[in-house]
């Protein structure tokens, strides 16, 4: 039997009612708001046939363990584990759109969570992480993530090489952030299809997770440090892709 989870955030918890409405257990909106936005979610609910349960705002604040809950929280059933199988499936739903986010050994799980937060933000279409020397979904990863975790596809994967060139077969531009690149973060193109891959702080990526790449970037440091936190430079690199496909 699925494990429960909870969800919360008006974003995340309505592309779960979009997009996996059949993992729905428990609906509860917040007596307190009783705008447009969250009047629209609470009536998705109802025509998927869940009772909304309207409670106090400390209520969901108790619920979501004091995260940003928006005045909407579910109980759903657990995201089922996506492995390099479910690939090929998500490229082709996603066609020219797909941007997924790799992590080669990302082992902090507040790194983690963050990560899948801003992933959500942008649009992402998939996480994706090495089994082996990476953080996995926890309860801390799920409280960092504000809902995210459940919200974005998260991939994890035997081989990291070998899926990176399964995505490449996808037509999918793997472009790998470093801090020996010699073009920087706003010199490429990434209105196509494209895989972002981030390393761990301080290691970088893998050798061979390197060599897999199309292309190298660096992101433009100006000041005294030598690097960015994981999680910040995912999110740099990612708004520079939703603002070139914006743009475009």
């Amino acid at each position: 039997m699925n494990k429960k989870v909870t969800i919360f955030g008006m974003h995340s918890v309505r592309s779960v009612m979009s997009q996996h409405p059949e993992r729905l257990v428990e609906v509860f909106a917040t007596r307190e708001r009783q705008d447009k936005p969250l009047q629209e979610l609470v009536s998705q609910a109802q025509k998927l046939g869940m009772r909304v349960q309207f409670v106090p705002k400390a209520t969901l604040d108790k619920k979501a363990e004091g995260g940003n809950h928006q005045g909407v929280v579910i109980t759903a059933l657990e995201a089922p584990q996506l492995t390099e199988n479910d690939l090929d499936a998500l490229c082709e739903k996603a066609g020219k759109k797909a941007l997924f986010l790799v992590l080669d050994g990302v082992t902090d799980p507040h790194n983690l969570g963050a990560c899948l937060r801003t992933a959500d933000a942008t649009g992402v279409t998939a996480v994706i992480v090495p089994k082996d020397k990476s953080a996995s979904i926890n309860p801390t990863v799920r409280k960092v993530a504000s809902g995210a975790a459940e919200a974005v596809p998260f991939v994890q994967v035997t081989n990291l090489a070998r899926t990176l060139r399964q995505l490449q077969d996808n037509q999918v531009w793997v472009v790998g952030t470093a801090g020996e690149a010699t073009k920087n973060l706003y010199e490429v193109d990434y209105t196509g299809p494209v895989a972002i891959v981030m390393g761990a702080e301080g290691d970088g990526m893998r050798r061979l997770t390197r060599e897999t790449c199309d292309e190298l970037i660096k992101i433009p440091l100006l000041g005294t440090v030598s690097s960015l936190n994981v999680s910040v430079a995912t999110g740099v690199t990612l708004y520079e892709v939703v603002r070139q496909r914006h743009d475009s």
